[in-house]
């Protein structure tokens, strides 16, 4: 849990699961987190080796890109059932509101 607990791993980890991203991609995708939040957060996800940072050119505008490594790829199995665990409630709910307005 240490690798991925807080409030934003997961959710970086999540927005990586379908390929690589640049971080203005993650910033737009996750709007809540703060600049300095996700950058350190994405250097911690490096350290740990789930997330692989790929830098691209050696002039402005340098390319950076993000994406899981294999090791963090483990994880997608994961995060997909944690987002349907915690869509539950939701989904839930909407079937019990269409049950209460066919009444």
């Amino acid at each position: 849990m240490d690798l991925v607990g807080g409030k934003w791993k997961a959710a970086i980890l999540y927005h990586l699961k379908d390929g690589a991203k640049r971080y203005s991609e993650l910033r737009k995708e996750i709007p809540s987190v703060t600049e300095m939040i996700l950058s350190l957060q994405l250097k911690q996800l490096e350290k740990d080796g789930l997330v692989s940072r790929k830098v691209q050119g050696k002039k402005t505008p340098i390319k950076v890109e993000y994406s899981l490594t294999d090791y963090g790829s483990t994880l997608v199995p994961v995060l997909e059932a944690i987002t349907q665990w915690g869509n539950q409630p939701i989904l839930d709910k909407r079937e019990f509101l269409k049950e209460i307005n066919n009444k």
